[in-house]
């Protein structure tokens, strides 16, 4: 509740990350009244954080940091849990010059044994010199990280006995790492995002100056992990670049009361909070008819989306279902970014709402150009806005020519906000990031009068008799025209035929009666084939089988390696209805 926060005292003028480094910027934020607020999954103050006080803690952690031994320079591993003592250590390290690293929660591995190797991987891959997590995931990250030999790991607690170190803390370097920030998906040999000092505040600037247009009074809600981009940069980092307050929730309480996201907002007037698709379409899943009683969104002036495939379909429906709650469509903000880029890369201008653009699909397919919709099929796609100033966008053909408008092809961007490299992967960074800066971001789109139109990943592109195919139209018509099944349960991908690529559709099916599992094997073969003109080898598989990257998107990727290794091929598992 907001009478728990600290009394307000004259805070002093707005900056917009204007500052050479994050410890700079918190110095200035610490100036103020504001801060950090954790909260339960019932509303429940756990933990209020000012920014003053979480200056003087991680100063006192970070003398702690380097008088065990650790350099400037080591990278130290934090599993991200969205409470106080990540955020403490997460600025400890730039107080003492070293390098955090956010890691991931078990939820989205599997279980212990998947998250265990995860983490190893990632520890391993990032050369920490120390690691820390919460006390419940010691043992894990204990197992983690055998063959290591950290020079101090555990709780902070571990630091207790440890000498401060006296003297003058080392200068952080604003050409320097500020971080390493692992991507989302659950790769076989994942890679660590660098960014420099200067590169964050560049996109922080970006974020508050012309993306959201941060002003005094603002507040940020947030429910995201601190382990992804969007949650650490969008509604940590940023915020202490522009002395904003933030009201944090864990993502596996949003998960479970999705809808205490928005009595977070309603009861803190949070002006900004942001979400993918599927955070806006969990909260209508749970939406009663009682639900908004109560509610008072018209505080919510930048409701951000991005972080996968943006669906308009769901963003109209939360804008019809909680307009009766002063929630206003305007407030949508679609936007595009990714690690590589620190995090945005574009935004819509506030106000503007969710536009989208429908183009002819049969021209889409075949000659790959997004020509307005007269007639016949028609796709929509959300246009995400125009570049953040100083940072360019090129839309490049196969052979890496530049396209002109509306003509679809793989996006490649440079710009200040643009990543180091791959820590330790020169080989990596080389394959994506030319020597002149420019970045391929792996996404296909277009433009649209100088706006950015996103309408997939490269790698997932399904070719068939010469149709560009998007395996998200697929799945969202299966998950939006047959009653069994739900938003999240299909995977659709390709595999090498012997004549041609072939598509699968991994369906996660909740029937246990033979009659029941055949007749949604057919029932999605037949929409598959009636309204996208494909046959595919319909596969069910259990529910909650299909894998998701650690920010809680479908993993394609996965399912796909998985089906190729028979990880679905068990008698009791797979229904096939091809041709």
């Amino acid at each position: 509740m907001l009478e728990t926060l600290s009394p307000r005292r004259s805070d002093p003028p707005l900056r917009v990350a204007d500052f050479p480094t994050l410890a700079a910027a918190l110095d200035y934020a610490a100036e103020g009244a504001e801060g950090l607020c954790f909260y339960s999954g019932n509303g429940t103050l756990q933990e209020s954080l000012p920014y003053a006080d979480l200056r003087e803690q991680a100063i006192g952690l970070a003398r702690r940091l380097l008088g065990a031994g650790l350099r400037p320079g080591d990278r130290v591993g934090l599993i991200a849990e969205s409470d106080g003592d990540f955020v403490r250590a997460f600025f400890a390290c730039q107080y003492a010059a070293l390098v955090p690293v956010p890691l991931p929660l078990p939820a989205a591995f599997g279980g212990r044994e998947g998250y265990i190797n995860h983490l190893a991987r990632m520890l391993r891959r990032a050369r920490v010199s120390a690691a820390f997590g919460p006390a419940m995931l010691q043992a894990w990250l204990a197992e983690a990280l055998v063959g290591l030999e950290p020079v101090v790991a555990g709780t902070l607690a571990a630091l207790d006995g440890a000498a401060r170190m006296a003297g003058r803390l080392p200068a952080p370097d604003p050409d320097g790492l500020s971080y390493l920030q692992f991507s989302s998906g659950s790769t076989r040999f994942p890679l660590g995002v660098a960014v420099t000092q200067r590169a964050f505040m560049a996109n922080a600037r970006g974020i508050g100056r012309d993306g959201m247009d941060v002003r005094r009074g603002d507040r940020a809600a947030t429910w995201l992990p601190f382990y992804h981009d969007m949650g650490l940069v969008g509604f940590l980092l940023a915020p202490v670049a522009c002395q904003m307050p933030v009201d944090v929730m864990a993502t596996r309480d949003f998960v479970r009361r999705p809808l205490a996201w928005l009595g977070m907002i309603s009861r803190n007037r949070a002006t900004v909070s942001y979400s993918p698709s599927f955070g806006y379409e969990l909260c209508l899943r749970r939406a009663t008819a009682a639900t908004g009683e109560g509610l008072d969104l018209s505080c919510w002036r930048s409701a951000g989306v991005g972080g996968d495939m943006i669906r308009p379909d769901v963003l109209t429906r939360f804008a019809e279902r909680f307009a009766a709650s002063g929630f206003h469509a305007e407030a949508f903000v679609p936007s595009y970014g990714m690690a590589e880029a620190t995090l945005a890369l574009s935004f819509t201008p506030e106000g503007e709402g969710a536009r989208c653009d429908v183009i002819d699909t049969a021209i889409l397919e075949r000659e790959h150009r997004a020509v307005p919709a007269r007639e016949g099929r028609s796709r929509a796609f959300v246009m995400c806005g125009r570049m953040l100033p100083g940072h360019e966008v090129e839309i490049r053909d196969e052979n890496g020519a530049a396209l002109a408008e509306r003509c679809v092809g793989r996006i490649f961007v440079r710009g200040p906000s643009l990543m180091a490299g791959y820590f330790d992967a020169e080989e990596e960074t080389a394959s994506v990031l030319a020597p002149d800066g420019w970045l391929d971001t792996g996404d296909l789109g277009y433009l649209a009068d100088g706006r950015l139109v996103i309408t997939g990943r490269a790698k997932d592109l399904i070719i068939v008799n010469g149709r560009n195919l998007w395996p998200q139209d697929l799945e969202w018509s299966v998950e939006a025209e047959l009653a069994a099944a739900r938003s999240g349960d299909v995977a659709v991908f390709s595999i090498d035929g012997e004549t041609e690529e072939e598509v699968v559709a991994l369906v996660q099916c909740r029937a246990a009666e033979p009659t029941a599992r055949e007749a949604l094997a057919l029932d999605v073969a037949n929409l598959l084939r009636g309204r996208h003109g494909i046959d595919a080898r319909v596969v069910l598989v259990p529910p909650h089988s299909l894998p998701q990257t650690s920010s809680g998107k479908l993993s394609r990727s996965r399912a796909r390696t998985m089906y190729l290794a028979g990880d679905f091929s068990r008698p009791e598992m797979a229904t096939d209805a091809a041709g």
